[in-house]
């Protein structure tokens, strides 16, 4: 049998083009499993966004369901500058004013000057000792600490000594005074009992003079202050425990100004937390209300239109809005100024709400948080949210499932294309034999034309 090398050549025929319809007649097969795999992915991409609005609502109810929320202080500073205050848990309210007689500065020193910040200026056994304002409890003497020098160190290596040590209790640095080079020292911490008093070298080369001089002193100071007429001493700029629960804090610079320090109950907190509250749910609701929506203009409807987890989830959100709290003095979402609309969305009455944190904090804590972890509104949705958004609650399930489903769609789609292709192979196969066959009777049909057409020369001849 003649070789055919590409269809439709032995034959004649549109082989080729034939097979190209047969194959796209095939796939068309695929378009289904194609088409389930596009839903589901976009049903798991839906399923997302709906995941991401329910974490987002359960975080501003966990604001809500923090008993701390409704018992939280802030301060409130005004008069004189410079001074800031924050407020604990363990602070009371009240009000306090501050004079500041001073504020805390650490201690300063420098050595006298030499030529060269890189000559060589101690012998063998050379040390430093810096002398501090604090007494040594064992020797009733000032404190210092003494640092070992090596033989021929310069500014420099004394400078990176003092910085290398924990226990020096000063930072070093090297200043160009114009005619020389100096060792300046600043006391790490603020305060008298921190300050840098003095320094002494011993074993310094022939020669060099480099001591401690007088003119750079800058003793350190404790923070004074007056609050409500008591005086208050600290080696730190940062007070705590002069105004209980309340810590202050002094800028340098602000001696003899005067603040007002109030401390109250943190009503912006409450009412920024609730709002939250209020406007999380109605973003989970529009964002529910996207993915279950009917465009009648388009004719599309929502990747989860119609989809039961969703509808399971509004239920169970709506039942516990709508049930309220009992036992409380506040026990409906309208008597705290938020109303359920016809469409399911939040809408808070500002004003009712500050007349709430202004005169019943204890009611609203009791309505959102209560006195236990799922005993108020918030923490009856807080527990709902939990077993939808667990790992084998609600929403997990689901998406897992629409994510098998793929799975079995992807391997479905694969058998279906490698079956596909063994058909067009098998068809290819048949029309190279059809295509050889037509060839070959096609060379008979010639050869019998050529035969019979000599055959009737000669009779005519004959």
């Amino acid at each position: 049998m003649t070789t055919i090398t590409s269809l439709g050549i032995g034959s004649g025929l549109d082989l080729n083009g034939l097979l190209e319809q047969l194959n796209e007649a095939e796939r068309g097969k695929l378009e289904p499993i194609a088409r389930q795999q596009e839903q589901q992915q976009a049903k798991i991409s839906a399923y997302g966004q709906l995941q991401s609005g329910l974490n987002e609502f359960q975080d501003a109810v966990a604001k809500v369901n923090d008993p701390k929320l409704f018992e939280s202080l802030s301060t409130n500073v005004t008069g004189g500058e410079g001074v800031s205050a924050t407020a604990s848990a363990e602070a009371n309210a009240g009000r306090y004013e501050v004079e500041v007689v001073n504020a805390a500065r650490a201690g300063s020193l420098a050595t006298s000057s030499v030529a060269a910040n890189d000559q060589p200026l101690t012998a063998a056994d050379a040390q430093l000792t810096l002398n501090f304002g604090r007494i040594d409890p064992d020797t009733g003497e000032p404190a210092s600490v003494t640092l070992d020098l090596e033989e021929g160190a310069t500014l420099i290596d004394i400078r990176n000594a003092i910085n290398a040590s924990d226990d020096a209790g000063v930072t070093a640095s090297i200043v160009n005074d114009g005619s020389g080079y100096r060792l300046a020292l600043s006391s790490k911490e603020t305060g008298q009992d921190a300050s840098i008093e003095g320094l002494e070298f011993s074993g310094l080369a022939d020669g060099v003079v480099l001591d401690a001089d007088p003119a750079t002193q800058r003793e350190g100071i404790d923070a004074e202050l007056n609050v409500n007429g008591i005086l208050i001493t600290s080696a730190s700029n940062r007070i705590e425990g002069a105004i209980q629960g309340v810590t202050l804090n002094l800028e340098p610079g602000t001696e003899g100004s005067t603040s007002t320090v109030v401390v109250e109950q943190n009503t912006r907190a409450v009412r920024e937390a609730v709002t939250a509250f209020v406007d999380a749910y109605n973003d989970l609701k529009e964002t529910i209300g996207n993915l279950t929506g009917y465009d009648a203009e388009t004719n599309t409807a929502g990747e989860l239109n119609g989809d039961s987890m969703v509808r399971t989830i509004e239920s169970r959100m709506r039942s516990i809005l709508s049930g309220g709290v009992a036992g409380g003095e506040l026990a409906t979402l309208n008597q705290v100024g938020i109303s359920l609309q016809r469409d399911g969305t939040l809408e808070l009455d500002s004003d009712r709400l500050d007349e709430l944190v202004t005169d019943n904090m204890a009611g609203l804590s009791d309505f959102f948080a209560g006195d236990g972890k799922d005993a108020g509104m918030a923490g009856q949705l807080n527990q709902s949210l939990d077993q939808m958004l667990g790992s084998n609650g609600l929403v997990e399930n689901t998406i897992s499932g629409a994510e098998s489903r793929v799975e079995s769609l992807n391997e479905r789609y694969a058998r279906m294309e490698k079956s596909i292709e063994a058909t067009i192979s098998r068809y290819r196969i048949q029309f190279g034999q059809l295509d050889a066959m037509i060839a070959q009777m096609n060379q008979t049909s010639d050869y019998l034309t050529q035969q019979f057409s000599a055959m009737d020369a000669q009779l005519g001849r004959g």
